[in-house]
C-alpha cells in the first residue's frame, strides 16, 4: 500500500465560498456570449450560466471525494488512525454525501437547460436561471454540515503521521511523560516537542534514522493511562491504533524515577495490557531517565538516558537486530522495495 500524505488533503471551502465561486464563474461566462439577437443571446447566457455554476459545484465537491484518501485503499494502521481521530463511518458517509450532491447539481443543470430551451420569452429565461440557482443553493445548504465536518476533520487528519508500510517501523509507547518524545529526538532526525507535564505528546509524531540505506521509522505515541478502554480519550485511542496495527517491534518505556507522573505499578499494569494487544510482535522494555535512577534495573531489558546518551546506541543496535530488515536469505532474489544501488549511478531511481 502506498504512503498516505495526510498533509496533501486539500483545503475545504465553506458552503458560501463554494456558491460564491460557482456564481462568480457563471457571471464571467455569461459575458463571453456574443450574439446580435438579444433573444438568442440571453437564452445562451442563461444556459451557460446554469451549466457553469453546476460544473463548478460538482467539480469542487468531487475534488474532495477524489483527493481524500479512500478508506478501502488504506492500511489497517491508517484506517485505525482515521477511526480514532474522526471516525471511519462519518468519514465515509460525509464524502458519500458530497458525491451525491455533485451528481444532484449536474442533474439540476440538465433540467434547467431543457426548460430554458422550451421557453419562448426572455423573462422566462431569467426566471429559469434564478430557479436553478435557488435549487443549487439549497443543495449546498443541505450538505453544509458535511462540508463543515470535512473542514474540521482535515485539520485533525493533517496531523496524523505518514508511515511507509514497506519500511521498518518501531513503536514507542508508555505512560505520559516517561520520555517517549525525548527518545525519538535522541535516536532519530525527528524533533517532537517535549514538555515536563503529563500528556506532553498531543498527537502521534514520527521520526526516523537510516541504517544501510534503509529508513527505520519511529512512531511516538501519545501517553496512555492505566484505565479501562471506554474511559480513554481520542489521543489515547490514536495510541492504541498505533500499537495494534503498526510496527515491527515495540519499545515500552518505564519511568522508575520518584518524579514520575504515573506510579510504577500503574505503568506495569499498562505494560501487561499492551502485551495482550500485540502478542505477535516483540516488545523491548526499557527503563528511561537512567541518569536519575540510582538503583539497578531488575526486570527490564535495557536502560537509557536520552539526556546523557547512555544506552542509546546499544538500543539502536538491538532494534536493528530484532527487526532484521537487512537479512537476505537469497542474494539473487532481493525482497520488494529493497534499497538497490547501481555502481555507476548510485541508488536506482536517482538522477
Amino acid at each position: 500500500m502506498s504512503l498516505v500524505e495526510w498533509r496533501s488533503i486539500p483545503t475545504v471551502l465553506y458552503p458560501q465560498e463554494i456558491l460564491d465561486k460557482a456564481f462568480g464563474r457563471a457571471s464571467s461566462q455569461a459575458d463571453l456570449v456574443e450574439d446580435p439577437d438579444k433573444y438568442h443571446r440571453v437564452r445562451k447566457q442563461m444556459t451557460r450560466m446554469v451549466q457553469s455554476a453546476s460544473d463548478v459545484i460538482a467539480k469542487t465537491l468531487n475534488s474532495y471525494v477524489d483527493r481524500w484518501p479512500s478508506l478501502n485503499a488504506l492500511s489497517e494502521f491508517d484506517r485505525a488512525l482515521v477511526d480514532a481521530a474522526v471516525g471511519c463511518d462519518k468519514y465515509r458517509k460525509n464524502l458519500g454525501t458530497l458525491q451525491w450532491a455533485a451528481e444532484r447539481a449536474q442533474r439540476i443543470s440538465g433540467e434547467a437547460q431543457t426548460k430554458i430551451l422550451r421557453l419562448r420569452d426572455i423573462d422566462g429565461f431569467h426566471k429559469a436561471r434564478r430557479h436553478a440557482y435557488g435549487r443549487l443553493s439549497s443543495i449546498i445548504d443541505q450538505i453544509s454540515p458535511q462540508i463543515l465536518w470535512l473542514g474540521e476533520a482535515r485539520g485533525v487528519l493533517r496531523k496524523l503521521p505518514s508511515i511507509d508500510q514497506h519500511e521498518p517501523c518501531i513503536v514507542v509507547a508508555g505512560s505520559p511523560n516517561v520520555g517517549k518524545s525525548a527518545l525519538i529526538g535522541a535516536l532519530s532526525t525527528g524533533e517532537p516537542q517535549v514538555a515536563s507535564y503529563p500528556f506532553t505528546t498531543k498527537q502521534i509524531h514520527l521520526g526516523h534514522f537510516t541504517h544501510r540505506r534503509r529508513v527505520y521509522q519511529m512512531v511516538d505515541t501519545p501517553g496512555l493511562l492505566d484505565r479501562p478502554m471506554g474511559e480513554r480519550n481520542q489521543i489515547e485511542m490514536q495510541a492504541i491504533a498505533a500499537l495494534e496495527h503498526s510496527g515491527d517491534v515495540l519499545v515500552f518505556l518505564l519511568d522508575r524515577t520518584e518524579q514520575s507522573s504515573t506510579p510504577l505499578d500503574e505503568q506495569k499494569n499498562l505494560l501487561t495490557e499492551v502485551r495482550g494487544l500485540i502478542s505477535e510482535r516483540p516488545i523491548l522494555v526499557v527503563s528511561s531517565k537512567s541518569d536519575l535512577v540510582e538503583s539497578e534495573v531488575e526486570d527490564d531489558d535495557a536502560r537509557i538516558s536520552s539526556l546523557t546518551g547512555e544506552g542509546l546506541e546499544e538500543l539502536r543496535s538491538r532494534l536493528i537486530e530484532i527487526i532484521a530488515a537487512d537479512q537476505v536469505n537469497d542474494p539473487l532474489t532481493l525482497p520488494d522495495h529493497w534499497p538497490r544501488k547501481d555502481e555507476n549511478h548510485g541508488p536506482i531511481g536517482s538522477p
